[in-house]
């Protein structure tokens, strides 16, 4: 970032802790291919982690800020803690509590999978969020909604079918599945839980102490097997985790079938994010899903 972003932070920094800031060093943190992310290392020895982007990227930082609030707020499992964001210099940015990353342990995955079923294990009045946000550098709309499949099938299936549809990808068999999606939740009715709603390997870590942490969300108020999938989708979650989330939260048993249907949203966001092999996958999974409607 230019020097004068720097100035702009350290303003920025002091306003919102009261206390005054001076960046002695900063160091490139790679692993996102969205945002710019910096550790922000100050002469007094604190170090704040920072993301920044172009400035019509705001309000995405800003529901990212509200999301990690909301996680915190439920003293289940640890998000940093977000401390401002802005807009300065034609950048949009957000600042952060930094974590230093440690390594994983049994008993860490096991304390992660505890501490996420307890995350869905509190309940919330409907379907949906406040506002909308992104996941991804994809648009997600998450309008209020007492039903579960049509909140699903509107907010998440359609519109990421049509967002294909404007890249000029047609899906096939996409309105068999839509017109059966209830068939897949037959005997089971979700309450609405608040999601990280982006768990995938990469957006879960340990802290030097080998305690567990979540950061990247893309929250909203779901069916907590969305969060439990997408965790199948690329691996990297141990079976101590997923024993011990069992052990807290049972999964239904027809979560086995449902998985293929929550993964789909990513494969197709996959798709129009990045496009490739994504469209077979996702294609791939409408017809096993199809399959299995009686």
């Amino acid at each position: 970032m230019p020097p004068s972003i720097y100035a702009d932070l350290e303003i920025e920094i002091q306003n919102a802790t009261g206390r005054k800031f001076k960046i002695q060093d900063c160091k490139s943190i790679s692993g996102g291919c969205i945002n710019q992310s910096e550790k922000l290392i100050g002469v007094d020895g604190r170090i704040f982690f920072c993301k920044q982007n172009q400035e019509n990227f705001y309000p995405f930082f800003a529901t990212e800020a509200l999301a990690l609030k909301q996680i915190g707020e439920t003293e289940t499992i640890r998000a940093p803690r977000s401390i401002t964001c802005g807009k300065t210099k034609n950048k949009s940015y957000l600042l952060m509590e930094f974590i230093e990353e440690g390594n994983s342990s049994d008993k860490g995955s096991q304390e992660m999978g505890r501490q996420l079923a307890k995350l869905h294990k509190i309940k919330h009045p409907y379907f949906g969020w406040e506002q909308d946000n992104c996941i991804g550098a994809t648009p997600q709309p998450n309008p209020k909604n007492e039903n579960w499949v049509e909140f699903y099938k509107n907010q998440r299936l359609i519109h990421q079918f049509e967002l294909a549809a404007h890249k000029g990808h047609k899906f096939d068999k996409v309105n068999e599945l839509l017109s059966n999606l209830e068939l897949f939740f037959d005997g089971y009715s979700p309450f609405p839980s608040l999601l990280h709603g982006d768990l995938w390997g990469g957006n879960a870590s340990y802290d030097l102490e080998g305690n567990p942490f979540v950061f990247d969300p893309a929250s909203y108020f779901g069916d907590r097997e969305t969060d439990i999938a997408f965790t199948y989708m690329f691996g990297g979650f141990s079976p101590s985790f997923y024993k011990s989330y069992e052990k807290e939260f049972p999964l239904n048993p027809g979560f086995k079938h449902r998985k293929t249907l929550y993964n789909l949203y990513h494969e197709l966001n996959h798709f129009n994010l990045f496009g490739g092999g994504y469209a077979s996958a996702a294609q791939s999974s409408i017809h096993q899903l199809i399959s299995k409607i009686p």
